[in-house]
Formats: C-alpha cells, sequence, structure tokens
C-alpha cells in the first residue's frame, strides 16, 4: 500500500538547519509530484514546498523562499525539504504528500485537497 514516512525532525535553535526526508514505498515515486506541509499549534495545515515529478519544478510559500529547498531522488524514492536560518515561527508539525494525479499545477499545489495521501508527520522545535 501506499505510504509516506517523515524523518529529520528535531529541536533546533534559531539561525539553525535541519533536512527533512520523505520516504515513498508502495508507489513509484517519480510519476509523481510531492508537497511539503506544515502545522503550528491551533493554526491551519498550510503548504510550505511542492516539487513536479516531470522536471523537477519547484514551488514554495513566500515565508521560506530562500531558506528552504526542496527536492527528489527518485532512485531512492525519497523527497527532502532542506531548512535553513530557521526561525521561531517555523515550529510545527511538518508532513509530505503525495499530489493527486492528472492534476494540474499553480496556486492548487497550497491546498490539502491536492494531495491524496499523506505522512504522519515529523515535529520541527525552533527555540533558544
Amino acid at each position: 500500500q501506499v505510504q509516506l514516512v517523515e524523518s529529520g525532525g528535531g529541536l533546533v535553535q534559531p539561525g539553525g538547519s535541519l533536512r527533512l526526508s520523505c520516504a515513498a514505498s508502495g508507489f513509484t515515486l517519480a510519476n509523481y509530484a510531492i508537497g511539503w506541509f506544515r502545522q503550528a499549534p491551533g493554526k491551519e495545515r498550510e503548504g510550505v514546498a511542492c516539487i513536479r515529478s516531470s522536471d523537477g519544478v519547484t514551488y514554495y510559500v513566500d515565508s521560506v523562499k530562500g531558506r528552504f529547498t526542496i527536492s527528489r531522488d527518485n532512485a531512492k524514492n525519497t523527497v527532502y525539504l532542506q531548512m535553513n536560518s530557521l526561525k521561531l515561527e517555523d515550529t510545527a508539525v511538518y508532513y509530505c504528500a503525495r499530489y493527486r494525479p492528472a492534476l494540474p499545477f499553480g496556486s492548487m499545489w497550497r491546498s490539502r485537497a491536492t494531495y491524496d495521501y499523506w505522512g504522519q508527520g515529523t515535529q520541527v522545535t525552533v527555540s533558544s
């Protein structure tokens, strides 16, 4: 069955870095776009980044542009989120999700309804 498993979260000081991993199984990762979302306590889950399957084009929410980088290694069935210059407001549970096949791109990448499978999440805490 389709599974997405996140790892790499933890506690980091402001200005620090973390790399999250999303390990995929049960489907051919190379054929799907993958997104990263996050949810802070008391807030809605928001789209952070997305990477397309066919050409590797990436999308980012404005608040992480220049600090976060999404990438993929299809041979390892893994998608990464490199997070640099972390801020207190980046504290959240981070989730990866599989983009529904055949849906177009554009602003839809930020919508939860655009994704059909989700991982269980990994906690990222930025604190001094």
